[in-house]
């Protein structure tokens, strides 16, 4: 849905034209998995699939929310009765960036919201992190915080850890929020460094297909926490503040410390490797040698799989199909246990690609993927 159809559906359902449309969009991770919030390397980029909002404000401490996406009608909420991890709905996302924010000091005193998304839920594409930094945008604009987007990032960071209660780390928000059209950005997750990448694959005939396996994950279910409890874990027996710390060349060393913990040696070996995998990356695209990052990222996906044990079947098997199909290098992306995989290819092979992967999807009985393109787009802004 495009922003003036937003702000018209505002229109019918609240009685008044909106102050502003803002759109944010999901992003695919190109290299760098799980090491966010270990202080590592992440290299992710926007995608063309943005949750748009539109948004008034309001001085009597409510906040409306409505979704097109969701059934129902209009979620009314009062600010000063918000609770961390008091609401398990779609509703807790931006309800916990107006929390953030008003906790951190800022004067939110209430707004009414209309949201329409194409980035598709439980695929590993940020879909939260759309929700939570176009609300944050909105926000920022019409109170005139004069927040900048890496603090945007931050605060919605602090509403999916401490509001919605999911651990996750900075990445996904920092790339809805700061990534650049036809850019990867290369992000220190520490300290919030940013360079951005030229990543312009049409120019060299290479296609990155995104590809859905429709197995849906949620990122405040167990499992994605206790990778990083152990995470944490091995940083502590290392005596590191993060696993970060731990230099790539040291690596057997630092394994050999941690003994019989075999569950974090394996933590702590896909963590260190991952973090000079997207190095690498880096350095082949400074170098022009854009295909030499396929195997890199099949690398990844490996690492994924075997130590940090958060694949699936459905990945696997586009993983695996694609590979032998002539892709140059495909991996799983996102969190994990579901969501989707990445395929780098030449441009003339993605009609084979996408085919073989169907076919392979319908011989073992999983639901029929949902195969894109994954074109570097912009990062958040305002759209009217």
């Amino acid at each position: 849905m495009g922003a003036q159809q937003v702000a018209d559906r505002f229109t019918e359902l609240y009685g008044t034209q909106p102050e502003g449309v803002w759109a944010a969009p999901g992003r695919v991770n190109l290299i760098g998995e799980h090491t966010d919030y270990n202080d590592g390397f992440v290299m992710p980029f926007a995608l063309p699939h943005r949750t748009v909002a539109a948004v008034s404000r309001r001085d009597d401490g409510i906040l409306r929310l409505h979704s097109a996406d969701v059934a129902g009608g209009v979620v009314e909420l009062r600010l000063d009765g918000l609770a961390p991890q008091s609401d398990r709905t779609w509703a807790a996302y931006p309800a916990g960036v107006a929390w953030a924010l008003r906790e951190a000091g800022h004067a939110v005193t209430g707004a009414d919201v209309h949201l329409s998304s194409t980035v598709p839920t439980g695929a590993g594409l940020s879909s939260s992190a759309a929700l939570e930094v176009v609300i944050a945008l909105a926000l920022n604009d019409l109170y005139d915080l004069g927040l900048q987007r890496w603090r945007l990032a931050r605060l919605c960071q602090r509403a999916e850890n401490v509001y919605v209660g999911a651990p996750t780390g900075i990445m996904d928000q920092t790339a809805s929020s700061c990534c650049e059209q036809g850019q990867a950005l290369f992000l220190d997750t520490r300290d919030l460094s940013q360079r951005q990448i030229p990543f312009d694959l049409a120019a060299e005939g290479l296609r990155l297909l995104v590809v859905d396996t429709q197995v849906k994950h949620a990122h405040s279910g167990g499992e994605y926490g206790k990778r990083r409890a152990g995470c944490e874990k091995g940083a502590a027996l290392l005596g590191v503040d993060a696993l970060r710390d731990i230099p790539y060349a040291e690596l057997d060393a630092a394994l050999a410390r941690l003994g019989d913990e075999e569950e974090i040696v394996r933590l702590v070996r896909h963590v260190v490797t991952e973090d000079h995998r997207v190095e690498r990356v880096v350095d082949l695209l400074h170098r022009g040698e854009t295909r030499a990052i396929g195997p890199v990222l099949t690398e990844g996906h490996t690492s994924l799989r075997d130590d940090f044990r958060i694949s699936c079947p459905e990945l696997d098997l586009v993983v695996d199909t694609a590979l032998a199909a002539g892709a140059l290098g495909a991996r799983m992306t996102g969190g994990g246990f579901g969501g989707s995989a990445i395929v780098l290819t030449e441009s003339a092979e993605v009609d084979t690609l996408t085919k073989a992967t169907e076919k392979a999807f319908a011989a073992a009985g999983f639901t029929t993927p949902r195969v894109f393109e994954a074109v570097p787009s912009p990062g958040a802004h305002r759209a009217l």
